[in-house]
């Protein structure tokens, strides 16, 4: 058995399906169950590698600029102070990335999200459609429903 039969993103456990956004190119995006921090998106590196080093350095480059696509996206629909850009994977070894877009009306803006305590907010289906159809429309992706893997 691979470290790949072990992963969650590579077995389809997690993320949840019906919170894609679209796929970037190397990565797809997904709104966060959590939206405490509204508009939280994670993206998903589309092959299993579990280090920013097992990419190419064209790779790297093209995950960043997906990175940087989704933050200048969530500036245009929230009024962000900051935002915030993480890649950890000790729970999750696959590389992802954390693209949190931190709020002037964000409780605790000095700690990171990991550290602010509160409730996890789900959002109902008609409030994660049309986040969903917020973040898709900023980033120039076609509006349509995501697909079924």
């Amino acid at each position: 058995m691979s470290e790949r039969d072990f992963c969650k993103i590579c077995e389809k456990a997690w993320p949840p399906p019906d919170h894609w956004i679209g796929d970037l190119g190397l990565t797809m995006a997904y709104l966060f169950e959590d939206q405490f921090f509204s508009g939280w998106t994670v993206l998903i590196l589309q092959d299993h590698r579990t280090e920013l080093f097992q990419l190419t350095r064209n790779e790297r480059e093209l995950v960043i600029e997906d990175v940087n696509r989704v933050g200048e996206a969530m500036t245009k629909i929230f009024d962000v102070r900051k935002i915030n850009s993480e890649l950890l994977g000790n729970q999750v070894p696959h590389i992802h990335w954390h693209v949190i877009p931190r709020l002037r009306t964000d409780p605790d803006p000095l700690q990171p999200v990991w550290c602010v305590a509160h409730e996890p907010v789900r959002l109902t289906d008609i409030l994660l459609s049309e986040r969903i159809l917020q973040l898709r429309l900023a980033l120039g992706l076609s509006s349509a429903s995501p697909r079924v893997s």
